[in-house]
């Protein structure tokens, strides 16, 4: 979905309110009906079909407004008649799935642009492997015809230089390879989309050049002031170019094979199991010394020490008062 919010003057607001008036009534542009009623009067099991709130009934009548001014001779835009351009792929088509670009950018499901191609003459440009080369006039005219514009519009789907959002419906063909006045063909292989500003980058002292590459992609190239290495390729409208596979040549052959062989029937000895061996016990070291002999007879503890054995001699010892004495 794309959200639209935006401020009408009083003049526009008064356009879209008889408009909407209109194509926003109940049973009025309903998808949902086989037979959309899209003038006149619906009919009164339209109207009682209608389960759309306000917001999408006029939705759908900005679709159908939209359809109808398409429909009307709106002159041209950038060489080509004013109308869709979408671009996809054929694999897309066939499987009903994917997306196509229009020229403005906006990614639209496979089965909506189906159902689009009833209602006007759009241009669907289905690319297959093709180059576009047979769209060539070489010097016959400068201006790109509208096949040609279709072609660019469907091939690069926007402004090539690198950094540019702007889309196909605000481009103009450039010769890529030579300027018309140095020579340059109208080719479809040698010219590419720009807008204008990035045109003028071109053609004037911008400085500026382009090439085209062997895979066909527009190289834009900086002046030397202005070369800082960046990009020469924008893959903003193409992104899907970043996915795809390169074209540089056949894959290398890998040789995958190992150079080693298994023996058959070979089983690796077992390993033996480790022999558990216990612990020994830990034991403290303890320094233990035998105890004492202590006297516990109490029974002398009150009573009168017994004398000491006669043969004792005491030597160098005082008196009382300090003397030293000998013993006898």
């Amino acid at each position: 979905m794309t959200a639209l919010t935006g401020n009408l003057t009083p003049e526009a607001a008064a356009v879209w309110e008889v408009l909407f008036a209109k194509f926003a009534a109940p049973g009025m542009c309903n998808p949902d009906d086989d037979q959309p009623c899209t003038c006149g009067t619906p009919t009164q099991a339209q109207i009682d079909n209608e389960h759309r709130s306000l917001a999408q009934r006029r939705h759908d009548a900005l679709l159908v407004v939209g359809r109808i001014a398409l429909m009307t001779d709106l002159g041209q835009l950038n060489g080509l008649p004013v109308s869709v351009i979408v671009r996809t792929t054929l694999r897309d088509l066939e499987s009903r799935a994917g997306i196509g670009v229009p020229g403005g950018g906006t990614k639209i499901p496979i089965g909506d642009l189906i159902r689009m191609g009833a209602h006007a003459s759009h241009y669907l440009a289905v690319f297959d492997q093709a180059t576009g080369s047979a769209l060539n006039l070489f010097r016959a005219r400068r201006i790109a015809s509208p096949a040609q514009r279709v072609v660019l519009i469907a091939r690069d789907g926007g402004c090539t230089k690198p950094g540019c959002t702007v889309g196909a419906y605000g481009c103009q063909a450039h010769h890529a390879t030579a300027d018309w006045a140095d020579g340059g063909n109208t080719n479809v292989d040698e010219m590419t989309l720009a807008c204008g500003p990035h045109n003028r980058l071109v053609h004037s002292d911008g400085g500026y050049s382009t090439t085209i590459d062997e895979h066909g992609e527009v190289e834009w190239h900086p002046p030397p002031g202005l070369d800082h290495g960046q990009n020469r390729i924008n893959y903003h409208h193409r992104p899907e170019l970043l996915l795809a596979p390169s074209d540089a040549g056949p894959e290398p052959e890998w040789d995958l094979e190992p150079d080693w062989e298994l023996q058959p029937d070979f089983e690796p000895e077992p390993e033996p199991e480790p022999e558990w061996e216990p612990e020994p016990e830990w034991l403290p070291e303890w320094d233990m010394k035998p105890e004492p002999e202590w006297d516990l007879d109490w029974d002398n503890d009150l009573g009168h020490p017994a004398p000491a054995p006669p043969d004792w001699i005491l030597l160098d010892a005082t008196d009382l008062t300090g003397k030293e004495v000998r013993g006898p």
